[in-house]
């Protein structure tokens, strides 16, 4: 198992490069199935979760080809319909292949899903939207069992507990591809990734309307495209973010480029109020950290809201405010599991429920810290790196699953990080 060893206290300053976005990446691998020509997607990032879902394509009859960023799939015919829990447990983000496989075959059989630990994620609006599409669901020793003789386009609510759901509209609106007549998703997710793969399903020849709006209309039919399908995945904005708080945190100096800076407006705004300077152009962002750290206050939302997966490395950056900040968490119930680990480095973080109260002290300290989930791995390698002396994050196999190449990004700024085995 490796771990990260990280000398604090480096101004990071430069130019560093975004990958493709993950969470784009993985639904539109699973949508390739739904066509029997050749897809080529570019900007594909060069991660354990992207290799999960490539193992899990290839098991139901994929060929694939995975070379510098670029993913040719090629599923002439689906050889399984089942989706097994060896593969699944690995990242919650396999099941996308529900929706792909229904959309196709008119069935599945598909592990419940695994992922990082960050609180009770349920399937309820997936299953209530295929069911409304015509399909008989049931829960069968750890599967979900979808079958159907003829999917109908429907008007179909996918509103929450929490809100919106991406994973949900993604999976129906791949499902409801292979639906006859109009199907409607009110309370619709509106993430760029969302759209990213309603763009990615219009290549393939799908009509779709209203992607990145709160409803979104799919008429169905078969893939329509008569030649090999050729797309580029949008930037990851999550990467962007963590690092932008990087050049923050580290009072850096850092160019971030191949972004897209309006997928970010929540978190830009956010990084201002700290105090950081920052310059926005059309595919970059310029971040300038500043001291003192101000205080801010968060709320965590869906789309265009802040987003849950950037409240870690904004803990980090809040630890070494001049004051108190709140952190409201409202998607996920255990998503501040970071802040065990941060107190141990120093930091003055009280949890209250669904909110974490973070009072700023002067400095971090560098220990050793374990991470607990994708998001919460980069929150203490970015303490680690203003920290005084060494920090040892272990379990970095989780920040592997979503970041390419994370350590060599930030050596190439000037950070002092290596990876090495525990």
């Amino acid at each position: 198992m490796d771990r990260f060893v990280i000398e604090g206290g480096k101004r990071l300053s430069g130019v560093v490069e975004i990958s493709g976005a993950k969470n784009s990446a993985l639904p539109i691998i699973a949508a390739s199935i739904l066509t029997d020509k050749r897809v080529i997607i570019e900007n594909v990032p060069d991660v354990m979760d992207v290799h999960t879902m490539i193992q899990l394509v290839e098991y139901l009859g994929s060929v694939v080809k995975f070379k510098r960023n670029i993913l040719e799939i090629y599923t002439p015919k689906i050889k399984r319909i089942i989706a097994p829990y060896n593969i699944v447990r690995k990242m919650r983000a396999s099941y996308y292949v529900l929706g792909a496989l229904i959309a196709r075959e008119k069935k599945a059989k598909v592990s419940l899903p695994g992922g990082c630990a960050i609180g009770p994620r349920p399937v309820d609006l997936h299953i209530k939207g295929i069911k409304a599409l015509g399909c008989d669901v049931d829960i069968e020793q750890g599967y979900i069992v979808a079958k159907s003789k003829k999917l109908k386009g429907v008007e179909i609510n996918l509103q929450g507990a929490k809100g919106t759901s991406v994973g949900a509209t993604i999976n129906v609106m791949l499902a409801a591809t292979g639906a006859e007549g109009v199907t409607t998703i009110n309370f619709a997710a509106c993430e760029p990734e969302v759209v990213d793969v309603a763009n990615f399903l219009k290549k393939l020849g799908i009509e779709i309307e209203g992607a990145g709006t709160n409803q979104i209309k799919i008429t169905g039919g078969n893939c329509s495209c008569s030649e090999e399908v050729r797309y580029r995945i949008i930037p990851d904005r999550i990467e962007t973010g963590t690092f932008a708080v990087a050049s923050a945190i580290t009072m850096g100096d850092v160019e971030i480029k191949n972004c897209e800076p309006h997928h970010l407006t929540a978190v830009i705004d956010k990084l201002r109020e700290t105090g950081a300077v920052i310059e926005v152009k059309d595919k970059e962002i310029i971040v300038r950290g500043n001291r003192p750290i101000n205080p801010t206050d968060i709320f965590v939302a869906p789309y265009p809201g802040f987003p849950t997966d950037m409240q870690a490395q904004f803990m980090a950056l809040l630890s070494l405010a001049s004051g108190t900040s709140t952190i409201k968490e409202t998607i996920f119930e255990n998503r501040f599991m970071q802040a065990v680990e941060l107190s141990r480095m120093g930091a003055n973080i009280t949890l209250e429920g669904d909110t974490a109260v973070i009072k700023g002290v002067k400095s971090l300290s560098g220990t050793y810290v374990m991470a607990s989930d994708l998001r919460a791995s980069a929150c203490l390698v970015l303490a680690g790196l203003a920290a005084k002396g060494k920090t040892y994050v272990r379990r970095i196999y989780h920040l592997d699953r979503g970041y390419e190449k994370f350590e060599k990004k930030l050596r190439k700024l000037g950070a002092r990080i290596r990876r090495e085995k525990e």
